[in-house]
C-alpha cells in the first residue's frame, strides 16, 4: 500500500509528516463499526398528539412490526406518558427502541397545562443521564440512555391551521428535543388542501418562533436529499398494518369505498420520506443532536445553577478544582452565617424563655404567698373553732357529771325515807289499819 500523508494536531505546534509505509490505523473506522455493532444501538421516539390520530399504527408501520399496547380512551383526567422498550434485530444490527406516547393529550377541557408532563418527562431523562455522568464510578457504556432523540408531533388534519395547543406545546419543546411535525391521517383532506395546509403550518411555525428539526446539509453525501426533504416538511403520512393485494404484490394500504390508499406510494402520502429521513438517513444525527445540543443546554443550565462556570469575572479560564473550591468556600461561608444566625436566634430564644420562666416563677411565688396566708387564716379560724368546741365539750362534761351525781343521790334519799316509814308502822299498828 502506498504511503499516505496525515495531519495530527497537538495544540498550536502541529505539522504534517509523511509515513514511510502502511501502519494500520486506517482500520479505525472498521474497529469503531465492529464495536458499535457488538454493543448495539438505542433510539427513543416521543409521539405527541391527540388521541385517535394513529400514533400507535404509524409506529407499527414504520418498524414493520406489531408493538404491544392498549388503545387509549378519551376519559383520562390528565396527560400521562406511557413508555415501552423493545429489542429489535435487523441483519446483525441490534436496536433497543423506546416508544413514548402521550396518553390523554388534548382530551381535557382545560388544556393550559397539557405540555407540562411532557416537559417534565424530557427533563427527567436528562437529569437521570446527568446524575449517571457525575458519578465517581460511571458505567455509561452499559447505561440505558432514555433521552428522547426524536419527537414526532402529530397534527390533526383540519386543513385550516394549527391549534393553539399545538403551537404552545411545540414552543415549549423545541429547545429540549428534535421536533419533526407530521400531518396525521392525511388522506382525510384533498391534495390541494394538503398543500395549502403545509404552507399554513410552516408559516405559523416561523411566525411563532418554533424551531423544528432540520435535516443536516453539511454532509455532502446526504446534503442533496436532506435539503430536498426539508422543503417537504411537515410530512403528510398515513399508517396501516393491513396488507392488500395490488396488482401482483402485497402492499400496506387502506381500503375505502372509493378506492385504495397505498402507504408506501409517494404519490399518496409522505410515509416513505418520513421513514427514509427518520431511520435510514438521519437516525445517528438525531442521536448526536440530542446529546450535543439539547442535553448540553440542559447540562450547562443545571451546572450554572449549581454555581459551576468556565471563566472567572475577568474572563479567565476557571478550572473545575477552582470552581469547586470557590463553591465550597461560598458554601462554608453561608453555613457559618446560617450557624451564627441560628446561634443568635437560639440565644435570643433562651433569653426570652428565661424571662418567661422568671415571670412565671414570680407569679408562682406570689400565688404561694397568697395561698400560705390563706392557709394560715383558715388554720387560725379552725384553731379558734376547735378551742370553742373543746370549751363546749368540757362544759358539757361538767354538766353531765353534775347530772349523774344528782341522779345517784336521788335514789338513796328515797330509800331512807321508806325504811323510816316502815319502822314507824311497826311501832304504831294503827298506822297500818289506816
Amino acid at each position: 500500500m502506498a504511503a499516505t500523508d496525515i495531519a495530527r494536531q497537538v495544540g498550536e505546534g502541529c505539522r504534517t509528516v509523511p509515513l514511510a509505509g502502511h501502519v494500520g490505523f486506517d482500520s479505525l473506522p472498521d474497529q469503531l463499526v465492529n464495536k458499535s455493532v457488538s454493543q448495539g444501538f438505542c433510539f427513543n421516539i416521543l409521539c405527541v398528539g391527540e388521541t385517535g390520530l394513529g400514533k400507535s399504527t404509524l409506529m407499527d408501520t414504520l418498524f414493520n412490526t406489531k408493538f404491544e399496547g392498549e388503545p387509549a380512551t378519551h376519559t383520562q383526567p390528565g396527560v400521562q406518558l406511557r413508555s415501552s422498550t423493545y429489542d429489535l434485530q435487523e441483519s446483525n444490527v441490534g436496536l433497543k427502541l423506546t416508544i413514548v406516547s402521550t396518553v390523554g393529550f388534548g382530551d381535557q377541557i382545560n388544556k393550559e397545562d397539557s405540555y407540562k408532563p411532557i416537559v417534565e418527562f424530557i427533563d427527567a431523562q436528562f437529569e437521570a443521564y446527568l446524575q449517571e455522568e457525575l458519578k465517581i464510578r460511571r458505567i455509561l457504556h452499559t447505561y440505558h440512555d432514555s433521552r428522547i432523540h426524536a419527537c414526532l408531533y402529530f397534527i390533526a388534519p383540519t386543513g385550516h391551521s394549527l391549534k393553539s395547543l399545538d403551537l404552545v406545546t411545540m414552543k415549549k419543546l423545541d429547545s429540549k428535543v428534535n421536533i419533526i411535525p407530521i400531518i396525521a391521517k392525511s388522506d382525510a383532506v384533498s391534495k390541494s388542501e394538503l398543500t395549502k395546509f403545509k404552507i399554513k403550518i410552516t408559516s405559523e411555525l416561523v411566525s411563532n418562533g418554533v424551531q423544528i428539526y432540520q435535516f443536516p446539509t453539511d454532509d455532502e453525501s446526504v446534503a442533496e436529499i436532506n435539503g430536498t426533504m426539508n422543503a417537504h416538511l411537515p410530512f403528510a403520512v398515513i399508517g396501516s398494518t393491513e396488507e392488500l393485494k395490488i396488482g401482483n404484490k402485497m402492499m400496506k394500504a387502506r381500503q375505502y369505498p372509493w378506492g385504495t390508499v397505498q402507504v408506501e406510494n409517494e404519490a399518496h402520502c409522505d410515509f416513505v420520506k418520513l421513514r427514509e429521513m427518520l431511520i435510514r438517513v438521519n437516525m445517528e444525527d438525531l442521536r448526536e443532536q440530542t446529546h450535543s445540543r439539547h442535553y448540553e443546554l440542559y447540562r450547562r443550565c443545571k451546572l450554572e445553577e449549581m454555581g459551576f462556570k468556565d471563566t472567572d469575572p475577568d474572563s479567565k479560564p476557571f478550572s473545575l478544582q477552582e470552581t469547586y473550591e470557590a463553591k465550597r468556600n461560598e458554601f462554608l461561608g453561608e453555613l457559618q452565617k446560617k450557624e451564627e444566625e441560628m446561634r443568635q436566634m437560639f440565644v435570643q430564644r433562651v433569653k426570652e424563655k428565661e424571662a418567661e420562666l422568671k415571670e412565671a416563677e414570680k407569679e408562682l411565688h406570689e400565688k404561694f404567698d397568697r395561698l400560705k396566708k390563706l392557709h394560715q387564716d383558715e388554720k387560725k379560724k379552725l384553731e379558734d373553732k376547735k378551742k370553742s368546741l373543746d370549751d363546749e365539750v368540757n362544759a358539757f362534761k361538767q354538766r353531765k357529771t353534775a347530772a349523774e351525781l344528782l341522779q345517784s343521790q336521788g335514789p338513796q334519799a328515797g330509800g331512807s325515807q321508806t325504811l323510816k316509814r316502815d319502822k314507824e308502822k311497826k311501832n304504831n299498828p294503827w298506822l297500818c289499819t289506816e
